[in-house]
C-alpha cells in the first residue's frame, strides 16, 4: 500500500523550477518527520530533503543533501496532510524518480530502511 501520492512532476528544462505535492494516504503526518527521496539513473536512492514534526516532540526543522541545498525547499502543511518541495534552479542531474517516505519517527533524517513510501514520480530536466 502506498503511503503517500507523489505530484507535480514533468519534463523541465534546465534552470526552471517545479513545486512537487506529496499528499499522506489515511494518516495524519504532524508527528512525523517527511523526506523526500530520488532516484537517479543507474544510482541509489538517496534523501535530498526532510522536515521534522513541530508537534512539540521535534521543532519541524530541516535538512537538505547538498547537491541541492539552496535551491531546494522543503515545507509542510499539517492541516491538509501535506509536504512540498519547491525546486528551483533545476539541473539536468536532478532527473530521477522523486518520492515521499517517513519512518514514523518525528525527526530528520528519515531512516530508508524503516520508511513507508509513495510510489514516486518522474522529473526529467533537460539540458
Amino acid at each position: 500500500q502506498d503511503r503517500f501520492v507523489e505530484s507535480g512532476g514533468g519534463l523541465v528544462q534546465s534552470g526552471g523550477s517545479l513545486r512537487r505535492s506529496c499528499a499522506a494516504s489515511e494518516f495524519n503526518i504532524e508527528n512525523y518527520v517527511i523526506g523526500w527521496f530520488r532516484q537517479a539513473p543507474g544510482k541509489e536512492r538517496e534523501e535530498i530533503a526532510c522536515i521534522s514534526s513541530s508537534d512539540g516532540s521535534s521543532d519541524g526543522s530541516t535538512s537538505y543533501a547538498d547537491s541541492v541545498k539552496g535551491r531546494f525547499t522543503i515545507t509542510r502543511d499539517d492541516a491538509a496532510d501535506m509536504v512540498y518541495l519547491q525546486m528551483n534552479s533545476l539541473k539536468p542531474d536532478d532527473t530521477g524518480v522523486y518520492y515521499c517516505a517517513t519512518d514514523w519517527t518525528p525527526r530528520c533524517m528519515v531512516v530508508s530502511a524503516h520508511a513507508v513510501w509513495g510510489r514516486g514520480t518522474q522529473v526529467t530536466v533537460s539540458s
